[in-house]
C-alpha cells in the first residue's frame, strides 16, 4: 500500500482549521500530521515533520503567510506550500508565487476539490483558483497588447525617426527648429517610454518601425 500524503495545516481560525483537517483525514490517501495557528510554529513543525504539503493561510498573527511561505520553502524545499486564503487578490497571488508557493486556493473551495489540489501539488503541479487565473490572463494579455509607439507624441515620433536615420541631436534640432537641449530632453523621454537603455537601441527600434514618422 502506498504511503499517505502528509499534510500540515496552518490557519489561525480554529473552526475552519478543524474542518480542513477533518475533511482531509477522511481521504484514504491523505493524513494531516499537524496543525497550528502560527507561522513561526509552522516553520518549526515543517523542519521537524517534513510534510509533503503545507496548507497555509495568508492572514496569521506574527509572521504572515507570505513570510512563512518564503521561510518554509527555503528551509524545507521538499515541502510544497499551497496558500489557502480568503484573499482573492492578484497582488497577493503574485507575492505568494514569488515566495515559493506552488498553489493559491480560495477558502470557498469544496472539500473534494481541496483534496485534489493537495494531490496535484504533491505531484509537482501548480494550482491557482480559476477566478484569479482568469484575471491574471486578462491582465497579462492587455500588457502584451500595448504598442510602445502609442505612448509617443507626434513630436517624439519625429525625433525617433531622426535617431533612426543616424542624425545627432543638433541635426534633429535644426530640422525641427528646436534647441539641442530640448531634443536631449525629448530623447530621454523616448528611451523611457520605449523601455530601451540607449540611443543605439532606440535607433534599432526606429529602423524596425520605419513608418512611425508618418503616424
Amino acid at each position: 500500500m502506498d504511503e499517505k500524503l502528509r499534510v500540515l495545516v496552518v490557519d489561525d481560525h480554529p473552526l475552519f482549521r478543524q474542518g480542513v483537517v477533518n475533511s482531509l483525514n477522511a481521504e484514504p490517501d491523505i493524513s494531516v500530521i499537524g496543525e497550528t495557528a502560527s507561522g513561526e510554529q509552522a516553520l518549526a513543525m515543517a523542519r521537524d515533520m517534513l510534510p509533503d504539503v503545507m496548507l497555509l493561510d495568508i492572514s496569521l498573527p506574527g509572521w504572515d503567510g507570505l513570510t512563512t511561505a518564503e521561510k518554509v520553502t527555503s528551509a524545507c524545499p521538499a515541502t510544497v506550500v499551497v496558500m489557502l486564503t480568503m484573499w482573492e487578490d492578484k497582488d497577493k497571488l503574485l507575492a505568494a508565487l514569488k515566495a515559493g508557493a506552488r498553489g493559491y486556493v480560495l477558502k470557498g473551495i469544496s472539500a473534494s476539490d481541496l483534496a485534489v489540489v493537495v494531490r496535484n501539488a504533491a505531484n509537482g503541479e501548480v494550482h491557482v483558483s480559476s477566478s484569479l487565473a482568469a484575471e491574471m490572463l486578462v491582465s497579462l494579455t492587455n500588457e502584451k497588447a500595448t504598442d510602445p509607439l502609442q505612448e509617443l507624441t507626434p513630436r517624439e515620433r519625429e525625433i525617433l525617426a531622426g535617431i533612426g536615420a543616424g542624425k545627432t541631436n543638433r541635426e534633429i534640432g535644426e530640422a525641427l527648429f528646436l534647441s539641442e537641449k530640448t531634443i536631449k530632453h525629448y530623447v530621454s523621454n523616448i528611451l523611457q517610454k520605449l523601455q530601451v537603455r540607449s540611443r543605439v537601441e532606440a535607433a534599432l527600434f526606429a529602423v524596425q518601425h520605419k513608418s512611425l514618422a508618418r503616424r
